[in-house]
């Protein structure tokens, strides 16, 4: 019985330390090229088109190419590793626009205004398969409710116009 328990705690603590071997790296264990459809849901209508994620390691250790191709045209982007520890990115769009992005648990997160919309963006990552997201609300749209009192503050809300959702393939 005591082999038999020996065994056991041996290798129920050798497999917990091999899966944690087996956590996703990010970015290096993320790096390839994602293919899937995004499904696109607005005010106007439905629409699906085919998209990709190509994620490739560049010369610089803190850089690496973050292409987003839909339709069959690619958006050229970096992303940047600002402190790997904190979870702290950005994603440099090459043209002045440099977006700041915050990696947890295996998704990269990033919250930004332009032109009077907000847009927040989700890419979960797995060993075969990104999740993507990206949602988006006008401004000029939010709604006002509580501040009643004192003891209910005043809230914003934004109602969410178009919802871009994809789940993209890891093909290499």
């Amino acid at each position: 019985m005591k082999y038999f328990t020996f065994f056991f705690c041996f290798f129920f603590i050798s497999n917990a330390v091999f899966s944690q071997n087996k956590a996703l790296t990010f970015p290096e264990n993320a790096v390839g090229i994602y293919k899937g459809d995004i499904h696109i849901s607005s005010d106007k209508g439905n629409q699906i088109i085919p998209m990709e994620l190509h994620l490739k390691a560049t010369r610089e250790t803190n850089k690496f190419e973050y292409v987003l191709v839909y339709n069959k045209t690619p958006r050229n982007y970096s992303l940047v590793v600002k402190n790997k520890e904190k979870g702290l990115y950005e994603i440099d769009e090459n043209n002045g626009i440099i977006l700041p992005a915050k990696f947890a648990n295996n998704t990269l997160f990033s919250f930004f205004e332009v032109q009077g919309n907000l847009l927040s963006s989700r890419l979960a990552f797995y060993q075969d398969r990104v999740e993507f997201e990206i949602l988006f609300a006008v401004l000029k749209n939010k709604l006002k409710t509580g501040g009643n009192s004192k003891d209910i503050p005043e809230v914003f809300g934004y109602p969410i116009s178009t919802v871009q959702k994809a789940v993209l393939k890891r093909k290499n």
